[in-house]
């Protein structure tokens, strides 16, 4: 098995077994855990080998352990009805548990747009601190960098998209769950996250009234109706009620259409990405 980088340790560290009940998940984890098949894979392979790689946990002066890296893995123990997991106790402060919990946990295979995006907030939040505390500024006076920069260079996605993930942040849970379960497009939120709480909910208001989804262009002209003061829920239901062509050779299935053959607790996303897992393994055998 694999062993990911933030189970890599030095040899000097002890692993030790800890009651489950003694553990804590970190603070706003900011990561969802599913029972998703991925879920039942881990389980499988605990069942047949144990926990081979430790949780990695700090204390906390409570008295109970914090998750850094693990979640799933006890998630899955609780589960099997484990009531011991092998974990590393690693003593750090607030802001170090905060960057390696999002490090560790970003090596996911699959991992969401909301989660990405309070991820890469949490540790952007965590750089502007200690920058701001030694030359009171978002740029380390140490590289040289922007917190943006350095979360591009460790995590993969350009700055402007760094940016623009810190700015899903910003959107009503609502839309935010369109952009999860892809009913929404990643461009198309982060322009609608630049409107006011308010104005985003008449925006879904208006989403549910015309049961449609603004395209891109919409989305930058329900924008600029803000800017210019001219936003209200009948201009953004008469702009919805455009018909857009590839709406209309789209193929859509409803919820209980789709619940008769998945769990009651899957998501949508869960259930899309299981049925392009299923065509794809189907078209490995034609």
């Amino acid at each position: 098995m694999e062993v990911r980088k933030e189970d890599q340790r030095d040899p000097d560290e002890k692993v030790v077994e800890i009651e489950i009940e003694r553990l804590r998940d970190f603070k706003n984890h900011p990561f969802k855990v599913q029972a998703d098949s991925q879920m039942k894979e881990l389980q499988e392979s605990i069942k047949k080998y144990g926990i081979l790689n430790p949780l990695i946990v700090r204390p906390r002066p409570e008295g109970f352990y914090e998750i850094i890296s693990g979640h799933r893995r006890k998630y899955a123990a609780q589960q099997l009805k484990y009531t011991k997991v092998p974990v590393i106790i690693r003593y750090m402060i607030e802001e170090d548990a905060i960057i390696s919990m999002v490090d560790a946990n970003l090596q996911r295979e699959r991992i969401s747009p909301s989660e990405k995006a309070f991820a890469y907030k949490m540790k952007y939040d965590v750089l502007k601190r200690k920058a701001g505390r030694r030359k009171c500024s978002q740029v380390d006076y140490l590289t040289g960098k922007k917190s943006v920069e350095v979360i591009s260079e460790e995590c993969g996605d350009s700055p402007k998209q760094v940016q623009r993930y810190l700015k899903l942040t910003k959107l009503i849970p609502e839309l935010l769950e369109k952009v999860d379960d892809e009913t929404m497009g990643f461009t198309i939120a982060v322009e609608l996250a630049s409107l006011t709480e308010k104005n985003q909910k008449t925006v879904l208001d208006a989403m549910e009234s015309t049961l449609g989804t603004p395209n891109l262009s919409q989305a930058i002209r329900i924008k600029k109706l803000q800017e210019d003061g001219n936003f209200s829920q009948e201009k953004i239901e008469e702009l919805l009620s455009e018909i857009k062509q590839k709406d209309i050779d789209r193929v859509v299935f409803k919820n209980e259409q789709l619940y008769r053959y998945f769990p009651s607790y899957y998501t949508a996303e869960q259930m899309k990405r299981e049925i392009l897992t299923l065509l794809k393994i189907n078209m490995t055998f034609e």
